[in-house]
Formats: C-alpha cells, sequence, structure tokens
C-alpha cells in the first residue's frame, strides 16, 4: 500500500513537470556579469528569468570588497544564498552593521517583501545568488541613499 502512494504521488508530481516543454540549464562558464542597473561598482548577471515580468528570476550579484548597501525594501520576498566571500545582512531602517550578522559562504537567508534591510561586505569581494518573484524592484527608505539619484 505504502508503495502505490509513493508511486502514484511521484506520478501526481513529475506529470506537469514532464509537461513542461522547456528546461533552462545555466553553466558557471557562460556567465556574462554585467554593471548592475542600480549599484554602482556591483556586477549581476541574471540565470533564470526577466526581471520586468512576474516570474522566477535568480540572479548573481558580485560586490566589491567594503561595499554598503542602505537601508530599502523590495516588492517581494527572496531568498539570498551566499555563494562567496562574506555578507553581512541587518533588518531595520537604519544602517548599524553590529544589529546585523555576518554571513560566510554557504549561508541562506529569506526576507518577506516590502521588509526593510540593508547589506554590506568586508575585505572581500562578495557573490550572492537572489531567487525571487518578479517584477523586480528597490526603494530605498531614504530617498537620498537611492543611487540613482545621484
Amino acid at each position: 500500500m505504502k508503495k502505490s502512494f509513493v508511486v502514484a504521488t511521484l506520478i501526481l508530481f513529475a506529470g506537469p513537470a514532464m509537461a513542461q516543454n522547456a528546461m533552462k540549464v545555466v553553466k558557471p562558464d557562460g556567465l556574462t556579469w554585467t554593471e548592475h542597473p542600480v549599484f554602482k561598482g556591483v556586477q549581476t548577471v541574471i540565470l533564470i528569468g526577466d526581471p520586468t515580468k512576474a516570474e522566477t528570476i535568480v540572479q548573481r550579484v558580485k560586490f566589491p570588497p567594503n561595499y554598503k548597501v542602505a537601508p530599502h525594501i523590495h516588492p517581494y520576498a527572496e531568498v539570498v544564498t551566499v555563494m562567496s566571500g562574506s555578507f553581512g545582512n541587518a533588518m531595520g531602517e537604519k544602517f548599524d552593521p553590529s544589529q546585523g550578522e555576518l554571513l560566510k559562504a554557504g549561508s541562506v537567508f529569506a526576507l518577506t517583501a516590502k521588509h526593510p534591510h540593508y547589506v554590506w561586505t568586508t575585505n572581500e569581494e562578495t557573490i550572492v545568488q537572489i531567487v525571487f518573484t518578479g517584477p523586480g524592484g528597490i526603494e530605498f527608505i531614504n530617498p537620498a541613499d537611492d543611487p540613482r539619484k545621484k
């Protein structure tokens, strides 16, 4: 009985997956990094999806050493994985690294939509992978911190 249930469950979930016509595979040697559209000196690569659309987005972001991103929110929930380096992360509307945590490679954190947070790097380049459902967007708590206005 258990075996039949497991097989039925696998078929139930595999059916829709097998019905899809496309699978995208991204290999690290084929990545083309570009200048981040908001943060000067930061590079990004979109692995999956179109950030202007309501679909799943997987992107990697490469921060230089000693970089700070002021408190901000996103219209989406996100899951962030630290791929390399160290990544500071804290919640709140005022930049205060003592209130946060420095995450090493392999660490993962999740944020709900519109949750004020800020990030920073230490003395090494850091790469994070961010997964969210678009469309993308960022709003700075203090509009004067928005690098697009500088």
